[in-house]
């Protein structure tokens, strides 16, 4: 399967989102970084956010039938 170009930003920004907490928590930035950090943070979760409410609307189109949405649980691999 292809991936897409959303996909490896949002795989990189989840990553990026993930080291800027780490660096938060370890509490050894300046408080002039840290609001930097926490300020990119916020504009990552939203993106990421974002991303997964398309592919959540994607996901719905592809299972909704006859006009009704049809949920099915997930199974494990």
């Amino acid at each position: 399967m292809a991936t897409k170009k959303t996909d490896i930003n949002f795989e990189k920004s989840l990553e990026e989102l993930e080291g800027i907490v780490e660096d938060l928590e370890s509490g050894d930035l300046s408080l002039e970084n840290s609001l930097k950090s926490f300020e990119k943070g916020i504009k990552l979760a939203r993106q990421c956010q974002e991303q997964l409410s398309k592919a959540e609307l994607q996901v719905q189109k592809l299972i909704e039938e006859n006009g009704e949405l049809k949920t099915t649980p997930l199974k494990d691999d």
